[in-house]
């Protein structure tokens, strides 16, 4: 338990610019202590500790205002950013490495008891703030989800998610450069993916629905050229 909290703290103070100090981490993060909570819960809730479980996570909850089901599972290395206003529901799973701000609920669709009804977070996701991934489905490796997406749907590995309901978006196609190289470089790099790709948001890549309406913009333009062209024809 506590090499597993060492690992926390150090990797919260390397992957976060605004810590100064492991103390300060250790002191001020609320985010890292809802994880120590939901640790101790969690062995109680497998233990077959329920009732205490649970009442351990609502102490954690009221004191950090993070939310996480003793029965959740919890990757190591996990940065709960802020925090506040986080949900993690009963069966879901939490890859290693991952970044989750404030406002992200991991929530499920389904009223079935005893079923998997919480979504599967792959390792090294960042969870923007404010977004909600809902259902029991998987999200994969290395994945983004921009703030205030609602996810309802399977991400494949290596993706960023946009959007109410969120739909991928894909990246320009332009000649790399050593900030490009840097980003796909951060993609499979815990400290660097969180520093590079805060809150989900990844420079160079487009929403396809705002490449289709640039499109339809462009092609409006050149109709109304051709248009004008015409009348001056006839005018002549």
């Amino acid at each position: 338990m506590i090499k597993s909290i060492k690992e926390d703290i150090n990797s919260i103070y390397e992957r976060d610019p605004a810590a100064r100090s492991r103390w300060e981490v250790l002191l001020c993060y609320s985010g890292l202590h809802a994880v120590i909570i939901h640790r101790l819960a969690n062995k109680l809730w497998k233990a077959d500790w329920k009732v205490t479980a649970r009442w351990l996570s609502q102490v954690g909850r009221f004191l950090t205002g993070i939310e996480i089901h003793p029965a959740a599972e919890i990757g190591k290395r996990v940065l709960i950013d802020h925090g506040m206003g986080v949900v993690i529901g009963e069966t879901a799973e939490v890859g290693d490495d991952c970044t989750i701000y404030h406002g992200v609920t991991l929530g499920g669709t389904s009223l079935s008891e005893g079923t998997k009804r919480h979504p599967t977070i792959g390792r090294n996701c960042i969870i923007g703030a404010g977004a909600k991934v809902l259902g029991a489905f998987t999200v994969g490796d290395n994945c983004r989800i921009g703030s205030n997406a609602v996810v309802i749907k399977p991400l494949p590995p290596d993706s960023t998610a946009v959007g109410n309901p969120a739909r991928i978006v894909k990246r320009k196609d332009k000649k790399v450069d050593a900030e490009e190289q840097r980003q796909e470089k951060a993609i499979h790099d815990p400290k660097l993916h969180v520093r590079m790709a805060a809150y989900g948001f990844v420079a160079n890549e487009e929403d396809p629905y705002a490449e289709k309406l640039k499109a339809m913009e462009q092609r409006l333009e050149n109709q109304e050229k051709l248009i004008e062209e015409l009348k001056e024809k006839v005018r002549n």
